[in-house]
């Protein structure tokens, strides 16, 4: 069975329209949680890249080998989902942002690692007279950004296959909505800031003071309810935009024949406040959901079709659920749990 890992950074789930958002158009998530399973308590072990990306290649918590930070990577002796497939006979590509392998890991894990430079006009600008640096609100992007350019290189990929090739793992992780927050136009401005549903406050009662030192630290205290609002509908249009990138890949997956015979996650590494407590981007020690919560959305070969899994699990789990559908044994210790029952039609453990 082939393997997709659509895997856009620092997505939450609550934006998407198949998660309930009243205002966000997602049509191809939308879709595939029609055509497969959709977890409605997916929480990441950690509310930043690299250690998030470790635990869920791994199967192992963050703390577990010290990948704490965004300079410990994984390390050629580490054991991951994608060196497992490589070594069972895949082809393994990768497509996009790094923020997982030292590069001798890379190596061992990808077959191949596909670069796509930054295009004049793709560069995010600083909006004149705001302060572009602490709150992250860019311009409108002026041409397509990198991950529209890895994800030809995908569906390039994808239509090129021919009967008898090597199953495949496409590890697709894209950038966008990560800030800054900017995307080209018109998803830019898709959404409205005046019809941003209320976010939550500033200042709420029982919130850790590092929320209030980063308010104070970035000028973020400086900015008014309407900054956010528009921070919100800009980081809704960069959603939308990836639901776009991820509709060409669905495409090329029915064209090339291969959609039978092709699990495809859809998951993010974890979210972003974007506005929400007067707050943008993450923390390291933040927990809150609109951090660790993410979408998980897979459509599997014979998998049940618009099920709903209420019952938590951890992002983690995806390594051995991905093992168990190519049938492939991990050798390591780890802490991850299938869900294939879920992807069949299952419920979830109810302790978890």
């Amino acid at each position: 069975m082939n393997v997709i890992y659509f895997n856009p950074d620092e997505m939450r789930a609550d934006v998407l329209g198949c998660y309930g958002h009243p205002l966000t158009k997602t049509p191809h998530l939308d879709l595939l949680a029609q055509e497969g399973t959709l977890f409605e308590q997916c929480h990441v072990q950690n509310p930043v890249c690299t250690p998030s990306r470790c635990s869920f290649m791994t199967g192992l918590y963050v703390h577990n080998r010290g990948h704490r930070s965004l300079w410990n990577l994984l390390k050629p002796d580490e054991p991951n989902t994608l060196r497992y497939l490589k070594e069972a006979g895949y082809e393994v590509h990768i497509m996009g942002k790094n923020d997982l392998f030292s590069p001798e890991a890379a190596q061992r894990a990808a077959t191949r690692i596909h670069k796509a430079p930054y295009g004049a006009g793709s560069e995010p600008v600083h909006p004149a007279g705001t302060p572009g640096h602490y709150s992250f609100l860019y311009e409108p992007l002026q041409a397509a950004p990198q991950d529209e350019r890895l994800a030809a290189q995908a569906v390039e990929f994808l239509r090129s296959r021919k009967p008898g090739d090597k199953p495949f793992m496409l590890y697709l992780p894209f950038s966008i909505p990560h800030c800054p927050y900017t995307v080209p136009e018109p998803w830019y401005s898709m959404y409205s800031p005046a019809d941003i549903p209320d976010l939550l406050a500033a200042e709420l009662p029982g919130k850790p003071s590092f929320q209030r030192l980063i308010r104070e630290t970035r000028a973020l205290d400086k900015m008014n309810p309407d900054d956010f609002r528009k921070i919100m509908a800009v980081y809704l249009g960069m959603v939308s935009y990836s639901d776009h990138l991820l509709g060409k890949i669905m495409e090329a997956l029915e064209e090339s024949g291969e959609a039978g015979n092709t699990a495809i996650f859809a998951f993010s590494d974890h979210g972003d406040w974007a506005g929400d407590y007067g707050l943008v981007e993450k923390w390291p020690s933040a927990m809150d959901d609109r951090l660790t919560r993410v979408p998980m959305i897979v459509k599997i070969p014979g998998g049940k079709k618009g099920h709903r899994v209420a019952e938590q699990i951890e992002c983690f789990d995806l390594m051995a659920t991905t093992l168990e559908l190519a049938g492939v044994e991990a050798k390591h210790s780890h802490f991850s749990r299938s869900f294939v029952p879920q992807l069949q039609g299952a419920s979830g453990d109810p302790d978890r």
